[in-house]
């Protein structure tokens, strides 16, 4: 059974950086598809940012600019490098994976920035 960790949140202040980790537990094959989402609370999910296993990487609005997604294929893990945060990037963020029909979500990790 495959499960993503999410690792890496929590609380900064505005400017401050943080770096998010999702790993597929359970698997040897590597994922199509890894991606991050968010939802801040009242507001629906969005798609923060993507990227395919060849590298190809795609950035929601929520993503451009600041943030970059990676990709480690032998770790089976995608990152999320947020720069610059400002308050209005608290949300719970998701990770993502697919792997041909099949979807996985993981648990979900708080970023909160307060000044």
């Amino acid at each position: 059974q495959v499960t993503l960790v999410e690792s890496g949140g929590g609380l900064v202040h505005p400017g401050e950086s943080l770096r998010l980790s999702c790993a597929a537990h359970g698997t040897s094959n590597s994922m199509h598809t890894m991606e991050w989402y968010r939802q801040a609370p009242g507001k629906q999910r969005d798609e923060v940012a993507r990227i395919t296993d060849d590298g190809y990487a795609y950035y929601g609005d929520s993503g451009k600019g600041r943030f970059t997604i990676s990709r480690d294929g032998a770790k089976n893990t995608v990152y999320l490098q947020m720069d610059s945060l400002k308050p209005e990037d608290t949300a719970v963020y998701y990770c993502k994976a697919a792997r041909r029909s099949y979807v996985y979500w993981g648990q979900g990790t708080q970023v909160t920035v307060r000044p």
